[in-house]
Order: structure tokens, then sequence, then C-alpha cells
């Protein structure tokens, strides 16, 4: 199935886990190439979330963000460091009976001292968890946005392929009106220099000239060449470099069809096959 490497996907999961969303963008490029921006606190996701985009994607610049706010149940639990604390009393203690006063050491007073208030280290094993199955969800959705747009490029390079072929088959029609033009014109001009030439000479000469006028060839070639075009089309596999080497194949034949060319029908349609060549390559460039 054909898949093009334009797309954007969203997901979002919202739950005791707090707020997270996915974001991934994707656009043409000749290999796989990721920017993944992650929150600080998940950072140590960012080997696994490469392996999955790898796993799922074969070409594109991708361009994946993570966006999270903690709930509750991911919030900072406090706890009171209690040796602490009673060393901070039994020095206030100390203090107040050097100087001959009493200690009046309030609670709020004792919190403002660092290290009397600890945050137990969170477990962020859930978060990273819903985060990687969000990621599955998200390029989920990215690959059916890849595959919508997929089947709209392959249905434009399939009209492009059939309107050659049309192209193809009117050369073939015209080239023994051609060929008999080309002839008559030799005939008329041997007419003219018959007592000049050689017999010997003649012969190679209109031997070289078939040759050149020959393009039965090329009409082969550009008609294996648009069979196997349609052929990818429906493969089931990634197709975009496969079907940018036929275009150089099909430009090649084509520009061999202008230069043996001897007739304006011809040349015309020599020069609306680049066309259609050109725009298939447009689409083929966005495809994977």
């Amino acid at each position: 199935m054909i898949s093009s490497m334009t797309a954007f996907a969203r997901e979002e999961y919202r739950g005791e886990l707090g707020v997270m969303s996915w974001e991934i963008r994707s656009v043409n490029h000749r290999y796989l190439e990721a920017f993944v921006r992650l929150p600080e606190e998940l950072r140590v996701l960012e080997t696994k979330v490469r392996e999955q985009l790898a796993a799922k994607l074969g070409r594109g610049k991708l361009d994946c963000s993570l966006k999270f706010k903690p709930g509750t149940a991911a919030g900072t639990e406090l706890h009171v460091n209690r040796r602490l604390v009673k060393q901070l009393l039994s020095a206030g203690s100390e203090v107040a009976d050097i100087i001959d006063t009493q200690a009046n050491l309030r609670p709020f007073e004792l919190l403002r001292w660092p290290g009397v208030l600890e945050e137990q280290e969170r477990d962020f094993t859930p978060v990273t968890r819903q985060a990687m199955e969000l990621l599955g969800l998200t390029l989920d959705s990215l690959m059916e946005s890849r595959q919508r747009e997929g089947r709209r490029l392959g249905e434009i390079i399939r009209q492009r392929r059939q309107a050659m072929q049309t192209q193809v088959d009117q050369v073939r029609k015209l080239m023994p009106e051609v060929l008999e033009k080309v002839k008559e014109r030799i005939r008329t001009r041997l007419q003219e220099v018959m007592d000049e030439l050689d017999e010997t000479r003649l012969e190679q000469e209109m031997a070289l000239l078939a040759q050149r006028l020959d393009v039965d060839e090329e009409m082969d070639r550009l008609d294996t060449h648009l069979a196997e075009v349609e052929r990818v089309l429906s493969a089931n596999e990634p197709v975009g470099r496969r079907l940018d080497f036929l275009m150089q194949e099909l430009n090649r034949e084509a520009n061999t069809l202008t230069s043996k060319s001897n007739d304006v029908k011809i040349t015309r349609i020599a020069v609306e096959m680049k066309v259609l060549i050109e725009q298939m390559r447009e689409q083929i460039q966005n495809i994977e």
C-alpha cells in the first residue's frame, strides 16, 4: 500500500496520571530522520521512542514532541526529615541555654530550613508506560493519515501513467505514416541525385537512416516501464525509491524518442511524455 511521507497526528491522554499529548509531524526525506522533544523527567524514553519510530516508519523527516502535566497520582509527596528537626530543636535549646533565654521555635520556621522537607523519589514507571502506549496510538494515527494521502497520490500517478500509455500507443500508430513520409522524401531526393550516388554507399546510408528512425525498442521499453509502474503501485511495501528509479528510466526513453524524432507530431508527443513524467516525479517525492 502506498504511503505518503507528509502527515500529522496528535493523541492525548487525560487521567489520574495527569495530561499528556503526543504530536508527530512528518514530511518527505530521503531517509528516516527524527527530532524528538521530551519533558526532562521523561528523557529516559528517547531511545525507546526512536526504536518504535524506526519499527513503524521507513522514510520521512519526523518532528515528535511529548507534553506532560502531572496529575495527583504523579504528584510529589513531601516528608519531614525527623532526624534533622530533632537536631535543630536540640541545637536551639542549647543556644537558648547559652544566652539564657527561652527557645521558641515555631514549626513553620523549621520548615524553611534546608533539608527539613524532603521530596520522595517519584516512580515514573506508570507514566512512562502510558507515554509509550500513547505513542503507539499516535503512530497508528499517523500511518493511517499517510496511507490516506498515499492513496490520493497513487490515483494521481495512475492517471498520469495512463495518459502516458495513451501517448505511447499514439506514437506506435503514427510511426508507419512517419516512416513512409521519410521514405517518400528520400525517393524524391534520390531521383535528383541518382547518377551521382554509389549503389553500395546508398544502401549504407539507407540502413543508417532506418536505424536512426527506428523507435520500436524505445516503445517496448516504455511499455515495460509503464507496466512496472502499475505493478509497483499495487505492491504492499514502501515503493518511493523504486518509482523514482522508474521515472528516470521513462525519462531516458522519452529523451531518446525526442532525439530520434523526425516528425513534429512525434516531437510534441515526446515533450508531453516528459511533462507527464515530471508530474509523476513530483508526486513520488512524497511517497515513502
